[in-house]
């Protein structure tokens, strides 16, 4: 397995090879891990495609105390080591608030971002937060319904709910404290690179008019809404997310 190592600790990803100068790097979302973009690594383009398990998050080593600074951090010094000509972004919910954090400190680094399901402010409910510090199960059984539409195949609910319970309440509990306080609105419309936005019609967590807010600010932007999906798009109609995804690498970038 590869591991990036960062102030001695490890950091896991998974690397599908086209030997290009050109990559999309994808971090997943709170309590999530790289196993979340399986059906993205399915996509064929001439891109390297490259996913990473968040600090703490399921084959990464554990840290102490988990930050938006930190997380930022490892992506700085990890970009820095895989050493591409031309990188996007791609981020989901916090991952996303990861990738334009990232953007805002280096928008020299990154060609293109890619937000799924994401927001310039993302609060989260404290019942959320409270149900991860009481009742780690009622959370995984509530909210990750909450996050899938509604006809979503129960296999594909049952399989993230198997991953996601391998990271734990108090990882996840760290993680949505990072999204509750992550607000960056006053800056979305200074984002100045190309940027293609995905969300789902039945976003519960992070609702449609979020993604609408970067489309009205970021003048170089796409935004694509997914019928029949809720807030885990990339398991629920991958399909359609990659072929989106093509779209906006083949036209809008070149």
């Amino acid at each position: 397995m590869p591991f990036f190592n960062y102030n001695n600790k490890k950091i896991f990803y998974q690397i599908k090879k086209k030997d290009s100068q050109n990559a999309l790097l994808f971090i997943h979302g709170s309590g999530s891990t790289s196993n979340i973009w399986k059906n993205q690594f399915n996509l064929e383009i001439h891109y390297d495609i490259l996913a990473i398990d968040l600090p703490s998050h399921n084959n990464s080593d554990v840290f102490s105390r988990l930050s938006l600074d930190l997380y930022i951090d490892v992506l700085k010094e990890f970009i820095q080591s895989i050493k591409y000509e031309n990188l996007i972004l791609c981020g989901h919910s916090l991952g996303g608030a990861i990738t334009q954090a990232y953007y805002f400190k280096h928008p020299n680094k990154v060609k293109a971002l890619i937000l799924f399901g994401t927001g310039g402010k993302l609060r989260v409910s404290q019942l959320i937060l409270d149900s991860l510090k009481n009742n780690y199960d009622e959370y995984l059984n509530s909210l990750i319904l909450k996050a899938f539409y509604k006809n979503t195949p129960k296999k594909i609910i049952k399989n993230y709910k198997k991953e996601t319970s391998k990271i734990g309440s108090e990882i996840t509990y760290q993680d949505f404290k990072i999204c509750d306080n992550f607000d960056t609105l006053d800056k979305t419309s200074t984002i100045s690179i190309p940027c293609l936005i995905l969300c789902g019609d039945s976003d519960y967590l992070t609702p449609v008019k979020y993604s609408q807010f970067f489309h009205e600010k970021i003048k170089k932007s796409k935004l694509v809404i997914i019928k029949k999906a809720g807030h885990m798009i990339m398991l629920e109609q991958p399909e359609i997310v990659n072929q989106a995804i093509k779209v906006f690498l083949d036209f809008e970038l070149n």
